[in-house]
């Protein structure tokens, strides 16, 4: 079974949030199952130098873009047993953000249109499945039937499409569709690409291709619905029997407490190790280093989404607590100016870091001991799989993936591995807060066994990836 991802970011070349974490960690656990499965995707300039050295140029070859002809390179690199493919073109990918650019519409377009004609330059190699992801590669099976379904090596591809975030669609003004994407303006209706009076970039991936899936059931079920759906959600319906939800994994290799270079000492010794990582995070936040007081930590972008404007609403409220809160992240001004000012008025309990940091996520991730993450919704998250992983607890929203992850601890049974909340509502946050700070207080025989259940979960991708492979034998 040969396999395709097409991807616009996969870790270590390229990540922004969670869909590089996923395309950087799938592969190379489906090609541990005996899948040869590749990744394409553009080649930034802002790849280290490092991972650059190594590539080797391919091929080169032109790319249609509507009237256009552009040059396209193509340089492979193995990483981890996975053979990775870039597409080098610099007016496109030379800048210094991977997306947020004036032509966004025009340099995806080139990328999927790209992709579709490297195929045919990769030696030895043909491909049953093209697995696309997210809206940067959503015109894929249309492009496939609409300029690729004469030729022999596309007219038998199947393609899967994973939706990470329902919310990024890809919308752009109705030229696009002739002046880039190449096509009539037949497209531009409600049933074809037209939404709303522009022009639906991942509509034409949920139309077209053969399967679709997205990152946890629970946000499979609830996108079929108007309040998450983003207005696609008739068209989700209408696709209900070729939609899966496959919660994400996260990499055990990375996310190793044993073995983690990010830790002052490994958890060969939990509650040592627990004790020492926290007393470390406290120093380097500059808080004071006390171990009789819990310790909340975020990490986060800093947006709606994440249930930003629920912590604004009882921030206070929680800072009155037995507690210090640590937060990292960036995103919308107003939250940034919110976390500063609170900052300054409680600085022996609150630390910000304003930017985006690996290794002060895992100092936070091992260093915590609850972990907070309201969200609005929640396509997967993997922030909460990572905590459980380094023995932090906890507290979500009930949404998306954190529903499917974290089991809200029942007092009577002792059963559960984390707390949460159901309706998006400040003081259910907050009331849930304080019930697990209580439980950390008072108890700390149960507080232990409540987290030596949360690190026994099991969220590696082996699972993930034998859903991912029932679904290509299916098409197959």
């Amino acid at each position: 079974m040969n396999v395709v991802f097409v991807s616009a970011e996969a870790d270590p070349f390229a990540k922004t949030g969670g869909l590089g974490e996923v395309v950087g960690s799938l592969p190379s656990f489906l090609h541990k199952q005996g899948v040869d499965v590749r990744v394409i995707m553009p080649k930034y300039s802002t790849i280290s130098e490092c991972y650059k050295t190594e590539f080797r140029h391919l091929a080169h070859f032109a790319v249609q873009v509507a009237w256009r002809q552009q040059y396209c390179g193509l340089e492979e690199v193995v990483y981890q047993g996975v053979h990775y493919y870039f597409l080098d073109n610099e007016y496109y990918f030379s800048r210094p953000q991977v997306y947020g650019e004036y032509d966004d519409a025009e340099r995806f377009a080139f990328f999927s249109r790209a992709a579709l004609e490297s195929l045919i330059h990769i030696p030895g190699f043909k491909p049953d499945i093209i697995h696309c992801h997210d809206w940067h590669t959503a015109l894929i099976p249309l492009m496939l039937k609409e300029f690729y379904s004469r030729e022999p090596l596309y007219y038998p591809l199947k393609t899967v499409f994973t939706i990470h975030n329902l919310k990024y669609q890809g919308l752009f003004s109705r030229e696009v569709l002739s002046d880039i994407v190449g096509l009539g303006q037949e497209h531009f209706t409600e049933d074809a690409l037209e939404f709303h009076g522009a022009v639906n970039f991942m509509k034409a991936a949920l139309l077209h291709a053969d399967w679709i899936t997205t990152v946890s059931p629970t946000y499979a079920e609830e996108i079929k619905n108007p309040y998450y759906g983003e207005k696609l959600d008739g068209l989700l319906r209408k696709r209900g029997e070729s939609l899966t939800g496959i919660l994400n994994g996260i990499d055990y290799g990375v996310y190793n407490p044993h073995k983690d270079p990010y830790l002052v000492m490994p958890f060969d010794n939990l509650l040592l190790a627990k004790q020492e990582n926290k007393k470390h995070l406290q120093a380097i936040m500059g808080l004071p280093v006390r171990d009789d007081i819990a310790v909340l930590g975020m990490v986060s972008r800093l947006a709606d989404q994440k249930g930003l404007d629920l912590l604004a609403h009882v921030i206070e409220e929680i800072l009155s607590q037995e507690v210090q809160l640590v937060i990292l992240g960036t995103g919308e001004n107003r939250y940034e100016e919110m976390l500063r000012y609170f900052a300054s008025n409680y600085p022996e309990k609150l630390a910000i870091s304003l930017k985006f940091s690996d290794e002060l996520a895992h100092k936070i991730y091992a260093g915590a001991d609850l972990f907070l993450m309201p969200s609005r919704f929640e396509p997967c998250g993997i922030a909460q799989m990572i905590a459980m992983r380094y023995g932090t607890i906890p507290v979500v929203r009930e949404t998306g993936g954190l529903k499917d992850t974290v089991f809200s601890y029942d007092e009577m049974s002792g059963v559960g591995n984390g707390f949460s909340f159901a309706n998006y509502n400040a003081h259910e946050f907050l009331f849930t807060v304080q019930r697990a700070l209580k439980l950390y207080h008072t108890d700390k025989q149960v507080w232990a066994n409540l987290r030596q259940k949360a690190m026994e979960m099991d969220f590696s991708w082996e699972r993930s990836a034998n859903a991912y492979i029932e679904i290509y034998e299916s098409l197959l």
